[in-house]
């Protein structure tokens, strides 16, 4: 399989994180998409591919060191000046059932290794999700 692209990887970065408890919620799917759909740093990607991306990181998981080589390819691929966007990318994923389970901190606590992304920064991204999500009721 050719090297994933920025885009691709990002991508991979959400699955992964939403697959980390062997349950990627219909709510955590949407959010992949939405995601996709909407911030700016997808602008220049085609959301028909989706699925397709999703199904190839799928396929590389289940690899021997599928996560460990999905980590290294991001953050070789992904531009370090966007290392932060990514991990607020995974960050949204995991957030937005407003339930993280172990096995989704353990990826965002490999995530933030593998990215250095500073304490401040990834306190902020975290806190400001969060405060995204929640609701009145």
């Amino acid at each position: 399989m050719p090297m994933p692209t920025a885009h691709e990887a990002l991508i991979y970065l959400m699955v992964v994180t939403s697959a980390s408890d062997r349950d990627m919620t219909d709510v955590e799917l949407a959010r992949i998409g939405e995601v996709v759909r909407t911030w700016p740093i997808f602008l220049d990607f085609d959301a028909k591919r989706l699925i397709a991306v999703a199904q190839d990181c799928q396929l590389l998981l289940h690899a021997e060191n599928g996560l460990d080589e999905i980590l290294d390819t991001a953050r070789r691929v992904i531009p370090e000046r966007l290392h932060e966007t990514a991990y607020a990318a995974a960050f949204e994923v995991a957030s937005v059932d407003l339930e993280m389970r172990m096995e989704e901190l353990r990826v965002l606590q490999l995530l933030r290794k593998h990215l250095s992304v500073d304490a401040l920064t990834l306190a902020a991204i975290e806190r400001a999700t969060k405060a995204r999500h929640r609701m009145l009721t």
